[in-house]
């Protein structure tokens, strides 16, 4: 694999995808509009950097809404919310600003038009994630989450799908595509009528930095993922480059590279999370050059130039 030379060839797209940008951008203008301290409902997104960042600007990370003081102005995290945690935040009477990622949003707005269509709902997707919740929270009943294959089969053999001619499935939006593509092809054996998304749920950054790595990993020996160990899409990264034959590490910053990692003439590769600041990556850039890794590859596929809107009452 090595070929005598220490490169480091550098994922591209890596970082901050638009619903990151967007979901920072909306807390940072709460900020400065209406003054600290303004509350966010779980981390705006799961990355530690970005969440210290905001703290220090004022931000407070809440998880119970009882926290909230009245009056206070309320952030939706970029994962999204229940419609329970909506409507109290509701009669609570909060000013509320909604973070939450437009590509979750179209997962929610599928399964509320599915659930009054009679349709019940198969979420693919890890419990307990932010995400995994919002969206299971769209719905009342009828919709049931699988994570693997095994589930799968728990599911079809429990006999809680009342009508398998009136099924569907989603997604969360940052899964690994292999692995999900694996389930899904388990819940059409088991359920033959189940109906997809109109359009694939796990989102364009996800695919696209997961194949970037796909490109990445089977040329380069180690392979350094820049990302919080709570990023569901920085961990698939990190499984994407291991699978494919690299050793692979899952780092916060600079702090969490090991020199004992790497041989004299290893190629590294190196990407980061949809959540990760590029200064974070910038600096393991600046460690490994120390390490003797002094020529950097830019590698990978999808440009990006995707924007989402912020709400209109921040832009003024």
């Amino acid at each position: 694999m090595s070929s005598g030379l220490q490169d480091i060839v550098l994922a591209e797209p890596r970082g901050f995808c638009a619903g990151v940008d967007r979901a920072i951008e909306i807390v940072e203008r709460a900020l400065i509009k209406f003054g600290a301290p303004i509350y966010v409902r779980h981390e705006i997104v799961h990355n530690t950097y970005v969440v210290n960042d905001l703290k220090a600007k004022g931000a407070i990370f809440i998880e119970d809404l009882a926290d909230v003081p009245p009056g206070a102005t309320l952030v939706f995290s970029a994962h999204g919310v229940s419609q329970a945690v909506r409507h109290e935040a509701a009669r609570r009477g909060f000013s509320v600003f909604d973070a939450t990622c437009p590509l979750v949003t179209k997962v929610h707005v599928e399964v509320a038009k599915l659930r009054k269509a009679g349709t019940e709902i198969v979420m693919i997707g890890h419990e307990g994630h932010p995400e995994v919740e919002g969206t299971m929270g769209q719905a009342e009943e009828g919709i049931y989450l699988v994570e693997d294959e095994s589930d799968v089969a728990a599911l079809a053999a429990s006999g809680k799908v009342r009508d398998p001619a009136k099924l569907a499935f989603v997604t969360q939006t940052t899964l690994s595509v292999d692995d999900t593509a694996r389930v899904v092809e388990s819940l059409q054996k088991a359920f033959p009528a189940i109906r997809p998304p109109r359009k694939d749920d796990i989102c364009y950054a996800t695919t696209n930095r997961q194949n970037a790595v796909k490109d990445i990993a089977p040329n380069v020996d180690v392979f350094i993922v820049v990302g919080s160990k709570a990023s569901s899409n920085a961990n698939r990264l990190r499984e994407v480059a291991e699978r494919l034959g690299a050793k692979a590490y899952l780092v916060d910053d600079v702090r969490g590279v090991d020199r004992a990692w790497f041989d004299s003439r290893d190629k590294v590769g190196v990407t980061a999370g949809a959540s990760t600041p590029e200064h974070l990556v910038a600096a393991v850039l600046g460690l490994l050059s120390t390490y003797g890794f002094s020529d950097v590859v830019i590698a990978g596929g999808e440009s990006e130039s995707v924007e989402f809107r912020l709400p209109t009452s921040l832009l003024s």
